[in-house]
């Protein structure tokens, strides 16, 4: 008589609950006998819309604070009036980070919840020219005529002063320096700041207006003046969170925004704190 395998002698009540689990149960046993969760958590994500001129500092910040933060914060960069926008159409932002209060206002009139508002970061207007271009320092005290630098047919980049905030610091400014009626029909009016930066970095502009960390940033440009603090209002970067119910995550994030080393962070990129209550 023929002997019956083992296996198939053995009851099916007696055979081992492992042996019949289904495989993903038996990678979940092998896993916690690892020390290792079957399943890991995915990271919150937090959007944040920023102005153009934040884009270096800020990616430097995201950098050191997901090193040390369960979180992935996804940026979006462009002119403050296209991002406030865009939030406005529904863009799922969590946080806006405006060049200028005007955009952030605007906001908020368009019934957008802004909470934990405050202006974080401080900047200043310079004049620049191509780091190969005429470099002659230049004093911005009306005395001295832009027009008359910029040549026959050349052309002055700005941010486009209907809706970018750097080239709306910038009219202000020519206004005051009583520039403004000979150089409005020669400007170059770009999307944002680092539109305007790049057509004086390709030697398309002989001359542009930007932020000083903008011309901290490229190695293609020449800082030639400061316009003076008093011929524009302060460059102030308001922050705040967006929507009536903020993400842990983001409010997280608001928080190190804020904090000593984020703005270290921002200051090794040529910000400066905003005065504190500026608003």
């Amino acid at each position: 008589m023929a002997t019956l395998p083992v296996e198939a002698a053995t009851p099916r009540s007696c055979r081992s609950p492992l042996r019949m689990a289904a495989p993903w149960l038996l990678i979940a046993v092998l896993l916690t006998a690892l020390g290792q969760p079957p399943l890991a958590r995915a990271a919150p994500s937090v959007h944040i819309y920023a102005a153009a001129s934040l884009s270096d500092a800020l990616d430097a910040a995201i950098a050191r604070y997901e090193a040390s933060h369960a979180a992935r914060i996804v940026p979006v960069y462009a002119a403050s009036s296209t991002a406030a926008r865009q939030i406005a159409h529904g863009a799922p932002a969590e946080l806006y980070f405006s060049a200028n209060e005007r955009w952030m206002n605007w906001l908020g009139e368009q019934g957008i919840t802004l909470t934990e508002r405050s202006d974080l970061l401080h900047n200043q207007l310079v004049l620049i020219a191509p780091r190969d271009g005429d470099t002659r320092p230049i004093t911005l005290d009306g005395n001295h005529e832009l027009a008359a630098r910029l040549g026959d047919g050349r052309r002055l980049a700005v941010g486009d002063p209907a809706h970018v905030p750097a080239g709306i610091y910038a009219k202000q400014a020519l206004h005051a320096l009583g520039e403004w009626q000979a150089l409005e029909p020669r400007l170059a009016r770009a999307d944002n700041v680092r539109a305007a930066l790049a057509l004086v970095e390709r030697g398309e502009a002989p001359l542009g207006i930007v932020y000083k960390t903008d011309a901290r940033a490229s190695n293609q440009v020449h800082e030639l003046a400061t316009f003076p603090a008093d011929s524009h209002p302060p460059i102030n970067y308001p922050l705040a969170l967006v929507g009536a119910s903020p993400s842990e995550a983001a409010r997280a994030f608001r928080e190190w925004l804020a904090s000593e080393q984020a703005l270290a962070i921002f200051h090794d990129f040529g910000f400066t704190a905003a005065a504190p209550g500026a608003h």
